[in-house]
């Protein structure tokens, strides 16, 4: 995170009114709270405001850095200093542009604040802590007890921190139900109210662009995040995905990657999906599977007919695949709907997914009377078996791309 403090100016502009800014800006890391002490030491920024734009990092780093700027009655907000040179380069103006966010851990920090604004138009958005280098791929990573027991310490301090700062316990319950495979959960304007991280009018966000005279030497930081084809239906089938990640399976016959991961809203499971990567029907290309089943899905009001998902989509590596839905309808229980949906990939595409070693794919579905669910798919495995695949389709002289006996996972995981 790097630090800059600002005397805002000057006093024609702003009276009796001019106040001191710090702008903070970047990932938190453990080194954080020592770096804010140091430019604390260098300036006088007690009762500073401190402008946040920020996408979290470190748990202990937060917390580190929320607590010394209580220690200094700071009042925080969200937002991105502007530095602006006229004519006159000796008279430079800054603006405080409200359009910015504090994500992950950065809420936390925000409730640090004897005073708490949070513009309309910033976005503070939270999920769950995680272990960092596990957070690419959460659901195909093995744990240990001892990791088990350092996430529940860090949730404590959590707990106690919150309640030390007078934040709303709605905060840290709405952040540890989101899982790290989901997006960020964006907190409403009620959200911020209950939550104390807003305690005030909006006045930093509509504050005027005035005169600065930025503060020399002020000291810097930067630093890394520390603490971001269908199944077959057999028993066979169902023995593969033991393994977490992505495994090698057939489907329709043919050599295919699958991923099968919990579809989750909000950290409640609704059932279960899989992505499946099998030999095109071209050179060149890869024919992709979506198959889901979720629970929790109710025809009775709405007709068979009306309950189903409408639209998937698929992100590889900064591109989107709308893929075709071939089947979406309740099945024999009301309260499982199955879907089906599939399309076609570009090899290069897929390449550049196996040679990401921590990337991953997002799956978007949209319904009528189903919500939409998100879920980011890391590619624990890909890169080991991606090779076979290109093997497996390289063998056979001609390809015939064929969905018949294709189906839905069950919502139970078999």
């Amino acid at each position: 995170m790097r630090f800059a403090a600002y005397q805002e100016g000057p006093a024609d502009s702003c009276g009796s009114n001019c106040r001191l800014l710090v702008s903070a800006s970047g990932m938190i890391t453990a080194d954080t709270p020592r770096e804010f002490e140091a430019l604390a030491r260098e300036r006088d920024i007690r009762g500073a405001t401190i402008v946040f734009d920020s996408k979290g990092g470190s748990v202990l780093g937060a917390l580190g850095l929320g607590r010394a700027i209580r220690t200094l009655g700071m009042t925080t907000t969200v937002g991105r200093i502007k530095e602006q040179v006229g004519r006159d380069v000796g008279n430079r103006r800054v603006a405080v542009l409200p359009r910015a966010e504090c994500q992950s851990m950065c809420p936390f920090v925000l409730l640090g604040g004897v005073r708490r604004f949070v513009p309309p138009e910033a976005r503070v958005l939270v999920h769950q802590i995680w272990l960092g280098d596990r957070r690419d791929d959460a659901a195909a990573a093995n744990y240990s007890a001892e990791d088990l027991v350092l996430v529940q310490r860090d949730i404590g301090k959590l707990v106690q921190y919150t309640v030390e700062m007078g934040g709303g316990a709605e905060l840290l319950e709405v952040a540890l139900r989101i899982p790290p495979w989901e997006p960020m959960r964006m907190l409403s304007r009620d959200e911020l109210r209950r939550t104390r991280l807003d305690t005030g009018p909006d006045r930093i966000g509509q504050a005027p662009v005035v005169a600065v005279t930025p503060v020399a030497n002020a000291p810097t930081s930067s630093g890394a995040n520390a603490p971001a084809a269908a199944p077959a239906a057999n028993e066979g089938a169902r023995t593969e995905y033991r393994e977490r990640g992505w495994t090698m399976a057939e489907r329709a016959g043919r050599a295919a990657l699958v991923r099968r991961h919990p579809l989750t809203i909000e950290g409640e499971k609704i059932g279960i999906f899989e992505v499946a990567l099998a030999c095109g029907r071209t050179l060149g290309t890869y024919v992709v599977t979506y198959a889901e089943t979720r629970r929790g899905v109710d025809s009775q009001d709405a007709g068979r007919d009306a309950v189903s998902i409408k639209q998937v989509d698929l992100w590889i590596e900064g591109k989107t695949t709308s893929l075709e839905i071939v089947s979406s309808r309740p099945n024999a229980t009301p309260r499982e709907l199955e879907t089906l949906a599939s399309g076609t990939v570009t090899a290069d595409l897929v390449k550049a997914f196996a040679d990401a070693a921590s990337d991953s794919v997002t799956v978007r579905t949209l319904g009528s009377v189903a919500p939409g669910t998100m879920i980011r798919i890391g590619n624990t495995g890909f890169a080991r078996l991606f090779p076979r695949l290109v093997a497996a389709c390289d063998a056979p002289p001609g390809r015939t791309e064929t969905r018949a006996d294709l189906s839905p996972p069950r919502a139970d995981g078999h």
